[in-house]
């Protein structure tokens, strides 16, 4: 999504089984009311962002008391984005304040020795998913004590297809006496359009919901109460679940962009619009290796699809697969005509995965077609696009020596855009090849939307405008300038240069030279400092000197993506010119830690992680239970099984504790329980069947060790059955049905039956094929519980965290 400020909400009390856990008089009075409160309570929770000029900057405020008679534990967890910086973060329990201190990550990290020597998890950051990071932290309680959590961030939120959209994930898990947000916008440019979404909003709430908009100014409010939260007036259960989402874009009517200025620090933005879009020249280098083998090749497929009927007749293209051989679709570039299109599309609905990964060889070859097509080449912009799932296991496999090829091979004519499907990728290494070629890399998590993510980033390619963007200020009146030049502007998004302005200038000139499809630009325009520091005297709106923090926040973004592809002596350079401006400005970032000192001196750190270090905390760790049978030893037995990058621990099955999965293993009596560690991702990929035509995912809840959705594939019929805690949702030819947990209901799609036990489980089986049964489990938070019957019908191609132990090959 464009420009997110997303996060999660979720200061979840551990529950647990203990004395009264109010005091009677308490008590009394909340049944008077109605209403009882649990003991660990939310009574207030805030956020409060302030965009300003698209730089935005959110405070979250948590307020909890312990209404129960013993020390209870309070957790407070955000998820923030995950281009955002922390700033801030404190505790106050009991008019006692606990601050976090930003220090330099090796010199906090040293500090963090207690932690480190039990074998903790060294950090209350981590990445939650494609998106987002959560932050996370608890502390105890006394009895009748109160904690205020207070979080600080701040983000430049970027414009990506023509918008820009601040989303709030709103997740409290129970009532909140004092629940808040207020979101303030103030863009000098004038607000052009503004909307609200949600996926939690009623009727009821809707009324909590007022929005106040002018020409500059917007302030959005939502502040639903008690009674507006409840999902029905007999249940304490909260209604605020899921996404609170702000859009807008600014209006542009300066050719040359506009530029803002504050206490002597300057920012320029810059958005052309209605220009004529370049014709391309795409190659897709698409991994058909045998790890993308599945539901990975499948939607790759799908998303090749949709793609394919969005390019624009005057462009050009061509596919280049790979798995330990490299193969042209066609021998040159084609126009995309419908009759070329259509014949592209049959290609791809034919691939087929298998082999090893020559990466070297596939980007070569399309470097060597794009080279035969120099007479198309003019006036337009080429591309190299690159998927794939692993690292190179054929032809040249040393990263260093691939990158130096395609860097020389390419040689600046060619942007390199290179995408990894899930976490068998090196992402440092498809991260160095695309920004050393003037392109950008994205990790496609496998989720059932990786196809949407596929589409998603090529939309936001397919219409570049212009190319060798050159943004020229005085050099001798500006100091810590950020980039300001630029290969190629895509149509919907935004250049953004800031620096800062010497003391005895009056007027800011700026020239900006970029080439469009039809000519060569020069644009010209002139600032008066002066005039422009007036706009922003309403300090209501803003904070601080929010330009130079914006300036801070973007030069170091920059330096740490120069420093990927820099080389060894330079990038300890670049890395510690974005270390100094991290202290400086208080900002977590990969080379800052944020130490947090709870109560009786515990320390504990925050740090920012990367997309790269997401690779070994995505890394799946499962450990199960194998149910021992009557007259086994009673003690722990233990065995390890290592499969791919999933270690499987084994141990006695206790009957008190919940396993998430139950596996009945073909021709074995036995029943293997397992449980997959909270620390591994939240989406998890259960089963792919290609020869049943059937995928199983599975979602992890939020503060519960526990799954709380499964989406279950089928290929024929073409049925999504998506099972969540509160409903089941059934699609098919763009239907949905809804069936309730409330009582027992079925319904049957060209043979599949979907069929609902009451508040108990679901089903859904298909003649010739393995049957899915899905359980609810109602205790203190709902989870759900896979079993899969009829086990002999997967077929040898099946692959996945439980597929894996049904495979017959």
């Amino acid at each position: 999504m464009a420009g997110v400020i997303q996060q999660q909400l979720h200061c979840n009390p551990r529950r647990e089984k203990g004395p009264t856990e109010a005091s009677v008089e308490q008590q009394n009075a909340d049944v008077a009311a109605g209403f009882a409160w649990p003991a660990i309570d939310i009574y207030s929770l805030h956020v409060d962002c302030k965009v300003t000029s698209r730089f935005a900057h959110t405070v979250i405020t948590s307020r909890i008391v312990n209404r129960a008679n013993e020390s209870r534990e309070a957790t407070f967890e955000v998820e923030l984005p995950k281009t955002a910086f922390i700033t801030n973060f404190s505790m106050s329990i009991d008019g006692k304040i606990y601050p976090g201190i930003i220090k330099e990550k090796a010199a906090a990290q040293n500090e963090y020795n207690t932690a480190v020597s039990q074998g903790q998890s060294a950090g209350l950051v981590k990445i939650a998913d494609r998106k987002l990071e959560q932050f996370h932290v608890s502390v105890s309680i006394a009895a009748a004590s109160k904690v205020t959590f207070e979080l600080t961030y701040e983000e430049l939120l970027k414009r990506q297809l023509g918008k820009y959209e601040l989303l709030i994930k709103v997740r409290p898990k129970q009532l909140v006496k004092h629940f808040q947000i207020d979101v303030h916008i103030f863009e000098p440019q004038g607000i052009h359009f503004l909307e609200t979404d949600s996926t939690f909003m009623t009727n009821e709430l809707s009324e909590a919901l007022t929005k106040d908009v002018n020409e500059t100014k917007a302030h959005i409010s939502f502040k639903p109460a008690l009674d507006q939260q409840k999902k029905n007036s007999e249940l304490d259960e909260t209604l605020l679940n899921g996404d609170f989402v702000v859009r807008y874009d600014v209006k542009r009517e300066a050719t040359a962009g506009d530029i803002q200025i504050v206490n002597g620090y300057f920012v320029h933005y810059f958005a052309p619009q209605e220009m004529p879009v370049f014709p391309k020249n795409v190659i897709f280098v698409i991994d058909r290796s045998g790890s993308m083998r599945g539901r990975k090749i499948e939607q790759t497929r799908d998303a090749l699809l949709k793609i394919l009927q969005d390019l624009r007749p005057e462009d050009h293209f061509n596919f280049i697969t790979f798995n330990n051989k490299v193969a042209e679709w066609k021998s040159s570039l084609l126009p995309a005509t419908e009759e070329n299109v259509a014949s592209a599309a049959a290609f791809v609905q034919t691939l087929a995965a298998r082999g090893g990964t020559d990466i070297d060889g596939a980007l070569l070859s399309a470097v060597a077609v794009l080279g035969k097509a120099e007479g198309l080449l003019e006036h337009t912009i080429s591309m190299i696009i690159l998927l794939t799932d692993g690292e190179p296991t054929s032809g040249e496999r040393n990263v260093e020596v691939i990158q130096e090829n395609v860097q020389k091979a390419i040689n600046g004519k060619y942007a390199l855009f290179c995408l990894g499907f899930g976490f068998d990728v090196s992402y440092k290494f498809l991260e160095k090849m695309a920004l050393s070629n003037g392109g950008i890399a994205r990790r496609i998590y496998e989720n059932a939307d990786a196809a949407l993510q596929l589409q998603g980033f090529y939309q936001e390619v397919a219409t570049p405008i212009l190319m060798q963007i050159e943004m020229q200020y005085p050099e001798n009146s500006i100091e810590g300038l950020t980039k300001n030049n630029f290969k190629l502007f895509f149509e919907g998004s935004e250049i953004i240069v800031s620096g800062k302005i010497s003391d005895e200038l009056d007027l800011l000139p700026v020239e900006i030279k970029a080439q469009s499809h039809t000519s060569n630009l020069t644009l010209k325009e002139e600032a008066n400092v002066k005039e422009k520091e007036q706009v922003f005297q309403n300090q209501r709106y803003i904070f601080g000197n929010f330009i130079e923090r914006l300036w801070a926040y973007l030069s170091i973004q920059q330096l740490l993506e120069k420093a990927i592809s820099a080389q060894e002596e330079d990038q300890k350079a670049l890395e510690a010119q974005a270390l100094d401006l991290s202290l400086q400005y208080s900002f977590v970032t990969p080379l800052t830690s944020m130490v947090v000192t709870k109560p009786q001196q515990k320390e504990e750190l925050a740090n920012k992680p990367t997309e790269a270090d997401n690779e070994e905390s995505e890394s799946l760790q499962v450990r199960g239970s194998r149910r021992v049978d009557t007259g086994s030893s009673p003690g722990r037995r233990r065995s390890d099984l290592q499969t791919g990058s999933s270690r499987m621990m084994f141990s006695s099955y206790r009957a008190y504790e919940y396993p998430q999965l139950l596996l009945q293993l073909p021709r074995q009596n036995e029943r293997i329980c397992l449980n997959i560690d909270k620390r591994a991702q939240t989406s998890v990929h259960l089963v792919s069947d290609p020869g049943q035509g059937l995928t199983v995912t599975g979602q992890l809840g939020d503060g519960i060790n526990h799954f709380v959705q499964f989406d279950i594939n089928y290929e024929n019929p073409p049925v999504q059955i998506h099972v969540y805690t509160h409903a089941i949702l059934v699609s098919h030819n763009n239907k949905n049905d809804w069936l309730s947990w409330t009582k027992s209901a079925s319904t049957t799609i060209q043979g599949l039956r979907v069929s609902v036990e009451k508040e108990r489980s679901v089903t859904a089986s298909l003649p010739g094929t393995v049957t899915v049964k899905i359980s609810l489990v109602k205790f203190l938070d709902d989870f759900l519980g896979l079993y899969f019957l009829n086990t002999d019908h997967f077929s040898d191609q099946v692959t996945g965290v439980l597929g894996q132990f049904y495979s017959k090959a």
